[in-house]
């Protein structure tokens, strides 16, 4: 997962309250078992200590989120000054509530949404409407084709000024055109990493044949719904959301590899074990942060987590007082995040030492 996903994470400030929970949507009495779910977090969160405005916050964005479609997840994350991250998980995670000095990341890199920029196309032979999302925000525009007729006369309608039919596909053809110009100037200003289509298949199809190369080459087609007799959104994003799930596996497949490989050479290009991820942490070197299975392991830093490490002891040595113990699954992705490291939540494919590695821009001294 991309660094710039938490982003609004950096120039947070504590305590904070992480919170995940299975809010799948798939039973008729899934409101009610919504609210009980939220008794339990909430005496959780009381018997942590936290703050009432910082129980507030959570409450807002657990009991006022969408509801999902089927089995889902959320995971929330919270400090007194409101919701800093309110996601949807691909699979339900949880019941986790923590309240503690760092936030607890891990299930959303876990089984959270990547969204990097993407542009949305629902296309019929009369136009289509694109969507660029990108940063959390959508921007949209309609493209309205001007040739007329799109669909074929009959035949009393035939009489005296040509081929109807070919009058008819000329005109769809022109306006598939003007769509795929369109989606092709929008790759060349904003690069989306995909472009999906949407609608009816004759629509879709005919878009796909026109697009350049540099567009298909990011083009995704969904089967869900046409662009004028009724679009389900819910199933929409369901769609697209699983796209990324897939890209999702491929990433920890490429950093496993990646991985393997680069101890296997004996590059310097990887490390694991608190002692070698610490170190290359402090350095600014981690490209990619891979977490295992951490266990209750803890790290110490010092007021402003600039340095960490394993231990008091090696903190001493670096000439730095250990002031703060911390969970090892909260301040190791947070330091990621701080020197733009991506965060990778491996599977089977490795075990790492103390369950923890990375993948480094350089070798360490």
């Amino acid at each position: 997962m991309r660094p710039e996903h938490f982003q609004i994470l950096r120039t947070s400030h504590g305590p904070y309250g992480s919170v995940y929970f299975d809010d799948s949507h798939n039973t008729e009495d899934a409101a009610a078992q919504l609210e009980l779910k939220w008794r339990a977090l909430r005496e959780q969160l009381v018997q942590q200590g936290a703050e009432p405005a910082l129980i507030e916050c959570i409450e807002q964005a657990v009991t006022g989120s969408r509801p999902p479609i089927g089995r889902s997840g959320r995971g929330v994350i919270a400090s007194a000054g409101g919701v800093l991250l309110n996601e949807h998980l691909i699979r339900p995670a949880g019941p986790v509530v923590r309240v503690s000095p760092l936030p607890y990341l891990v299930p959303v890199v876990e089984h959270g949404v990547d969204h990097s920029a993407y542009a949305v196309a629902i296309v019929d032979h009369e136009g289509a409407d694109i969507t660029l999302w990108r940063d959390g925000t959508a921007v949209s525009d309609t493209v309205d084709g001007d040739a007329y007729p799109v669909h074929k006369a009959s035949g009393a309608e035939s009489a005296g000024y040509g081929d109807p039919q070919r009058t008819a596909e000329g005109a769809r053809a022109q306006n598939i055109r003007a769509v795929a110009d369109r989606l092709a100037k929008l790759v060349d200003d904003t690069a989306p990493e995909f472009v999906f289509i949407a609608g009816e298949v004759q629509s879709r199809s005919d878009l796909v044949a026109d697009l350049p190369e540099r567009v298909t080459s990011r083009a995704v087609e969904l089967h869900v719904g046409a662009r004028h007799s009724g679009f389900d959104d819910d199933a929409l994003q369901h769609e697209i959301e699983q796209v990324f799930q897939r890209r999702r596996v491929t990433v920890i497949d490429d950093a496993a590899q990646r991985f393997s490989a680069e101890v296997g050479r004996g590059s310097g290009l990887a490390t694991e074990g608190l002692d070698g991820v610490t170190a290359a942490l402090r350095a600014g070197a981690v490209d990619t942060l891979i977490i295992g299975e951490l266990g209750d392991a803890t790290v110490v830093a010092d007021d402003d987590i600039t340095v960490i490490a394993p231990n008091a002891n090696v903190l001493s040595e670096l000439g730095t007082a250990p002031t703060q113990t911390l969970r090892a699954d909260e301040a190791l992705p947070m330091v990621a995040i701080a020197t733009d490291a991506s965060l990778v939540r491996t599977d089977e494919r490795i075990s790492p030492g103390d369950g923890i590695a990375a993948i480094l821009r350089y070798p360490l001294p």
